[in-house]
């Protein structure tokens, strides 16, 4: 899907929202340009647009994959609902045209950050629920990740990150992966940070609503960096 526009209007029309959306300037505000103009940041709906990519990942896979099971799937989603790959989707749909970003993050290039742009991706969807509702925020989030999905259930590990990254450890007489984990945000909305090391080695970090999933990630990004060292 190309979204091949010039204005928020119609980035607007091609996602089914009205053309003067408020929702839709939200999710596209970083909180970088909300510090410098004093106005509401995405995060909010970052964090909703999580719950939402997670549940609609989780019913395209039971849905069309059933003879996955639980630990098959559960890997499957981690493979797709992550930093990495929500990046590549907001890529693919050209979303870094339309976020409005600080100067000293635009200076350093932060829209190319696929920390940002998976972000954006999922503030997205928060609107697309918030003016449309499930369904259609369920469509676009499928739509988006359906090839991921399907390479992802291709690989057939049935083994989680975690313990995939724990026995790469141990094969290599190694410690073993400790996952050290601290809140974000305000008690309501806190969004977790896993860091995992091997050893003195920080292999690599992961964010996410519950400690579980952001410790899940950390392994998911350190297995990923390892495969491509």
């Amino acid at each position: 899907m190309s979204l091949l526009l010039s204005s928020n209007a119609a980035l607007a029309e091609a996602l089914g929202l009205r053309p003067d959306s408020e929702v839709l300037a939200l999710a596209l505000t970083h909180s970088s340009y909300a510090a410098e103009h004093h106005v509401a940041s995405n995060e909010r709906l970052e964090f909703l647009g999580d719950a939402v990519v997670d549940l609609a990942v989780a019913d395209l896979i039971v849905r069309e994959y059933p003879d996955l099971d639980e630990g098959a799937s559960s890997v499957t989603r981690s493979r797709v609902v992550n930093e990495a790959s929500l990046a590549r989707a907001a890529t693919r749909l050209e979303l870094a045209r339309y976020v409005r970003i600080g100067r000293g993050v635009r200076k350093e290039q932060g829209l190319e950050r696929p920390s940002l742009l998976a972000d954006a991706f999922e503030s997205v969807v928060a609107a697309i629920y918030l003016e449309r509702g499930y369904d259609a925020a369920k469509t676009f989030v499928q739509d988006a990740l359906r090839e991921d999905v399907a390479d992802a259930s291709a690989l057939r590990d049935t083994l989680d990150p975690k313990t995939r990254l724990r026995q790469w450890a141990h094969a290599r007489g190694l410690e073993a992966p400790v996952y050290e984990v601290v809140g974000e945000g305000p008690a309501h909305e806190t969004v977790f940070r896993a860091t995992v090391r091997v050893g003195d080695t920080v292999f690599a970090s992961g964010r996410a609503p519950s400690k579980k999933r952001a410790e899940t990630l950390a392994a998911t990004n350190a297995w990923e960096a390892l495969a491509d060292a």
